[in-house]
């Protein structure tokens, strides 16, 4: 089983970025968080590397099932993508959350994986597009 699933877009990072987020935004998931690979390896070890960023995507809904059926499964959350530069293209790799949160072993929080799966797939979908 793969635990991400990726497309490559022919934009620059920011545009990319903005496709993603309009993507993401449209079947109703929010960037919740953004780590600046880049920026860190820069300041922590002084190395040079293209952007690469962390984000966490979020759907509130479906992250407050999660935490009802477990509070602990909270420490699977969000789905996480990265945005990184390849090539003179920019790879967008989103965590697949069923394997992620099949990690809790509930039927409830593997039927909300399930749900959010689908939810990247068609923002996937639209990015291909």
């Amino acid at each position: 089983m793969s635990y991400e699933m990726n497309v490559a877009l022919d934009l620059p990072f920011d545009q990319a970025l903005e496709k993603v987020k309009s993507a993401l935004m449209a079947h109703h998931l929010g960037v919740v968080s953004d780590v600046d690979v880049q920026a860190i390896f820069k300041a922590k070890m002084g190395k040079e590397i293209p952007a690469y960023h962390i984000y966490g995507a979020c759907n509130p809904k479906l992250a407050d099932r999660v935490i009802a059926a477990d509070a602990n499964a909270g420490t699977l959350l969000p789905c996480n993508f990265v945005l990184y530069e390849s090539d003179g293209r920019t790879v967008v790799s989103f965590m697949d959350p069923v394997p992620v949160l099949a990690l809790a072993g509930d039927a409830e929080i593997d039927a909300v994986a399930a749900e959010a799966k689908g939810m990247l797939e068609k923002v996937i979908d639209e990015l291909k597009s």
